[in-house]
């Protein structure tokens, strides 16, 4: 996948400019943060391998999904929706905005290699800007609001200790929207949306919006990322 990552046409490349000098002032400013601290709570690895499931949104799923299928420790991540019915969720139908449904990724991991700490340091850091509400850089409806769907009362502990912590050290030109609620059902996205960015490397909306998200992964997580 990493020798993909550059391989653009000169005819796209101009595409890919042209398109990313219409949506600059609109791409997440905060993918790359470099200066994140590590959550002051959290908890240690499990002295045994596990299963647990926490499910994130922060915008477009294919990007979300992107960098936890590149995630030392994460065993599955599925792109998909969560906040609303079993009836609407379908991307045209969650398209026009009134579903409640945010387009989501349902990460499971493995709570001895990776914590739950640590994972939301990844998605605060590289996956989504915490900060813009209702949207996500070209993106607009809040269908790509950010949420942490919490699967458990410790996740939830530590998400909102965490957000309070980043305000608190203002890594952020402004206050985390991030929403923390309890996840009640995650519902999973159509086939051709599952793994979407490994079979459109070259579309200029990947290349824009996602492809910068797993390269800030592989630099300032080296220890957790993967190919």
């Amino acid at each position: 996948m990493t020798s993909r990552l550059l391989r653009i046409t000169p005819l796209l490349l101009l595409a890919t400019l042209a398109v990313a000098m219409f949506y600059t002032t609109r791409a997440p400013a905060a993918v790359g943060v470099a200066t994140i601290p590590s959550p002051t709570l959290d908890t240690p690895l499990a002295n045994a391998p596990g299963k647990q499931v926490i499910v994130l949104a922060g915008g477009c799923f294919w990007g979300v999904q992107a960098v936890y299928l590149h995630t030392k420790g994460v065993t599955r991540a599925v792109a998909g929706y969560s906040g609303g019915t079993a009836e609407t969720a379908n991307y045209e139908t969650v398209s026009g905005h009134g579903t409640g449904h945010a387009e989501s990724v349902e990460v499971t991991f493995d709570p001895s290699k990776i914590s739950v700490g640590q994972l939301l340091k990844i998605f605060f850091a590289v996956a989504t800007n915490p900060t813009e509400k209702d949207r996500q850089g070209p993106d607009v409806g809040p269908q790509y609001r950010s949420v942490i769907f919490f699967s458990t009362p410790e996740q939830e502990r530590i998400a909102k200790a965490y957000i309070a912590q980043l305000d608190a050290a203002k890594v952020y030109p402004a206050p985390i929207v991030t929403e923390v609620v309890p996840l009640k059902a995650f519902y999973p996205a159509e086939g051709y949306h599952q793994n979407y960015l490994a079979s459109h490397m070259d579309q200029p909306y990947i290349v824009i919006n996602d492809l910068p998200k797993l390269a800030a992964l592989k630099q300032q997580f080296p220890q957790y990322y993967r190919d």
